[in-house]
């Protein structure tokens, strides 16, 4: 929407009210520009995005249907969870064939009708690239597990039973944790660090990499614009297989999965082979299990490797494993915490490399239940205030599908209503312990579960969401009759409306994008306020995190002019310091 708006500032009653949506004008002195730093990134989960055909699954035709929705929104690319041909252990995390489209997703025509779509309205896309495994499905592995001499055993790793039992390896989502699987006919032993029927590829083939190498050149060929890594640190394994500690616990599996250097090898020589063939690629790398110190030698320009990290550590430090009187309690609020993680990625990237930024994830539950609140009164303040904070950073943002409606947790409460391999499995490994660790664990789970995140897009009031005309592959929430884009396009004041005149505020300021980062009342608790500085012009942004009428305050230099958004208005200033609202979020520019 354009509004336009003036602001009247009145210092007698002490508020800032906002009517218009100025812009400042700057442009950026920083000489590496690229379109990816200055993109807003919308990752689509197609299974739930929409159904195009009544088997309840969102394929790409229903993607290629709300291509004028997400123009909409003003993003500029969108990140897509994986379409490739699959059996779905792991919901397309597991390929069984690289260059052909799921089944449930639709065809190849399909696709190249979607992506036609996508670039007559200016939207790249971004292919999840599955570079740690394959599908046990896959051609490769059907081959590979006859014969050791077979030419695709070695596509894989695997340990001869002649030699024992095989060093412990530990498993994301085996039921028994176990990463290794004997198979009979080679009487060997195949690696998985996730699931059964997830078997790690052998980098050290230059065979494979080269078939993957040639993988990336097909989808690039038809004119994708990047890809997101999948897990890709662990792609490199220390073969000679040293036993691990005494010691050692299955959360410590990180110091020895993504911790060889070869890694840097292959992706040298993916940027030689592959990336540095084809103009203005994107590579963003899954990086959780990357060391915050290690992270600049895989994004630092000078090193061709990949573009951009994104990394976990918001997730891990919002919201601790607590329990409460028998419940599970999340996002216990840290927002000193929270600065702090933001204040070490910034310096890290002051002088090169560039930051990702993001709430949700598939593998993470809806951002307004863990970081805002989803009761009904603070629900769509609280959402707004989060889209702020990501659209607010130096970095590209990352917006979940759904979030820009404030889409909120499920919270199953069986096991049986989950569809995650990963929950099911630990709820089992747990279930072996006693059942009240498996009842906790499903407490949790209501909360932290990555379905959370995955149940179908909530478009109107009808059957279903308007999501199919069939049976939903997972439950819909059921608040979808007022939370859905239909409700919220109609609506001026919705999350829908507030995130598009956000959007549009972002591209019209570098100063958000490139500008100089500065926290304000670091030791504050409830808000977060930071400045942007470019060239001789600055704003602030002022976060409260909390259910709580929060103040900060501020420096006697700070003058507070015009207002470029504000999700609560009107914002009340008591000398200096300003007191704001449950979940009120703002931009103000500063004289």
């Amino acid at each position: 929407m354009k509004l336009k708006i003036i602001i009247v500032l009145s210092l007698l009653m002490g508020t800032i009210s906002c009517k218009k949506e100025p812009k400042m004008d700057e442009k950026s002195s920083t000489n590496t520009n690229k379109w990816w730093k200055e993109a807003i990134i919308y990752q689509l989960y197609p299974r739930s995005f929409q159904d195009s055909n009544g088997d309840g699954v969102g394929d790409l035709k229903g993607v290629t249907k709300r291509l004028d929705y997400l123009q909409s929104l003003g993003i500029d690319a969108v990140w897509m969870n994986p379409i490739c041909a699959s059996p779905n252990d792991d919901n397309g995390y597991d390929i069984s064939d690289y260059r052909a489209i799921m089944t449930e997703m639709g065809t190849m025509t399909d696709f190249d009708e979607m992506l036609a779509g996508m670039k007559k309205r200016n939207i790249k896309l971004i292919m999840d690239l599955v570079v740690n495994h394959s599908s046990d499905e896959h051609n490769w592995f059907i081959e590979a597990k006859k014969s050791r001499t077979n030419k695709y055993y070695n596509y894989y790793h695997w340990w001869p039973a002649e030699k024992g039992t095989p060093p412990k390896r530990y498993s994301l989502f085996d039921e028994n944790a176990d990463a290794w699987r004997f198979n009979k006919a080679t009487n060997s032993y195949y690696l998985h660090y996730f699931s059964r029927k997830q078997p790690d590829l052998n980098w050290e083939n230059p065979t494979m990499r080269k078939e993957m190498y040639d993988i990336m050149k097909f989808w690039l060929d038809k004119g994708v614009s990047g890809f997101r890594m999948d897990a890709f640190p662990f792609m490199a394994k220390d073969t000679t297989w040293p036993n691990m500690p005494k010691d050692f616990t299955n959360e410590q599996f990180v110091r020895y999965y993504g911790a060889d250097n070869k890694v840097h090898d292959y992706l040298k020589e993916m940027n030689e082979q592959v990336l540095s063939k084809y103009k203005d690629v994107y590579t963003v790398g899954e990086g959780g299990v990357i060391p915050f110190s290690k992270v600049m030698e895989y994004v630092d320009e000078n090193n061709n490797e990949i573009n951009t990290l994104y990394h976990d550590e918001i997730a891990n430090v919002w919201g601790r494993n607590e329990f409460d009187k028998g419940e599970y309690v999340v996002g216990r609020n840290n927002v000193i915490g929270l600065k702090e993680i933001v204040s070490k990625w910034n310096t890290k990237f002051l002088d090169k490399g560039w930051n990702t930024v993001y709430f949700t994830n598939h593998d993470q539950s809806r951002a307004v239940s863990r970081y805002g609140n989803d009761a009904p009164q603070f629900r769509e303040a609280s959402a707004k205030m989060l889209y702020t904070f990501l659209l607010t950073q130096r970095a590209t943002p990352y917006i979940y599908n759904g979030d820009e409606i404030g889409m909120t947790n499920i919270r199953f409460k069986k096991v049986e209503q989950y569809n995650d391999l990963q929950t099911r499995n630990r709820y089992n490994i747990a279930l072996k312990n006693s059942q009240k660790e498996a009842d906790d664990y499903l407490k949790m789970q209501a909360e932290l579960s990555r379905d959370n995140s995955r149940t179908p897009m909530q478009w109107n009031a009808t059957t279903n969401a308007g999501f199919t005309t069939g049976k939903p592959w997972l439950t819909i929430n059921d608040n979808y009759k007022t939370v859905n884009v239909e409700a919220s396009e109609k609506d001026e004041n919705s999350i829908l409306n507030y995130a598009k005149k956000l959007a549009k505020i972002r591209k019209d300021n570098p100063i958000l994008i490139y500008g100089k980062y500065e926290v304000v009342d670091k030791q504050n608790s409830n808000v977060f306020g930071y400045t942007r500085e470019l060239n001789g012009k600055k704003v602030l942004i002022l976060l409260n995190f909390t259910k709580e009428i929060s103040k900060i305050t501020l420096s006697n230099e700070m003058k507070l002019s015009q207002e470029l958004i504000n999700n609560l208005q009107p914002l009340k200033k008591e000398g200096s310091t300003v007191v704001l609202k449950p979940y009120q979020s703002c931009i103000v520019k500063l004289e």
